[in-house]
């Protein structure tokens, strides 16, 4: 990104500079023209995404971003879609299931990689996963991954899915991502906090 605005400041610039000769006229036009563009955000939005829980409407998601969690040791970074034991999760977006993996937090946890390598989407929480799903599988929007659970620190009969967004960088592992509030792009309206 850097890179690229190097490149855009010296293209306007060289925009402004005229080699050789003294045509004044031509830089009082070239500079009232030229206004600086502002850096393009390569990857700054996977856009809206599925639904990863069935059943559940964009409309009852709510945005838990940054709620205290373990007892004000910590904040959520995450959305939870609560819905019954054993509904299907399914892909919010096309990608490559990257990692399964258990953890403590999180119980049996699935981490996708978008296409373009620039996002990763967490599914925590889960009962266990769908048939046949495996790392370096790819899948579609909408592709069964797993089913609603409370495993890990979701506490027993507190059945819901915690999906995460990370922004990563293509060459970058699945816990190397930032942390971005998945909310706006699951309920298709903007978070208030």
């Amino acid at each position: 990104m850097i890179l690229a605005v190097v490149v855009l400041a010296a293209i306007g610039f060289g925009s402004m500079v005229r080699i050789g000769g003294n045509d004044g006229g031509a830089r009082r036009r070239a500079a009232a023209v030229f206004r600086p563009v502002p850096p393009v955000l390569a990857h700054s939005s996977p856009g809206l995404l599925a639904v990863p829980v069935t059943g559940v409407a964009r409309s009852a998601i709510e945005d838990s971003w940054g709620d205290a969690r373990r007892d004000g040791a910590g904040a959520h970074h995450g959305t939870d879609l609560i819905a019954p034991a054993g509904t299907l999760v399914v892909a919010a977006a096309p990608g490559r299931v990257e990692k399964l993996f258990h953890s403590a937090l999180g119980g049996i946890t699935l981490y996708e990689r978008s296409v373009d390598r620039h996002w990763l989407y967490y599914y925590a929480h889960l009962a266990g996963y769908a048939s046949g799903v495996h790392e370096g599988q790819a899948v579609r929007a909408g592709d069964p991954l797993g089913f609603v659970g409370d495993t890990g620190d979701a506490g027993p009969g507190n059945f819901h899915l915690h999906f995460g967004l990370s922004r990563v960088a293509p060459e970058g592992h699945w816990w190397q991502g930032e942390d971005v509030n998945p909310f706006p792009l699951l309920a298709g309206r903007p978070s208030r906090r």
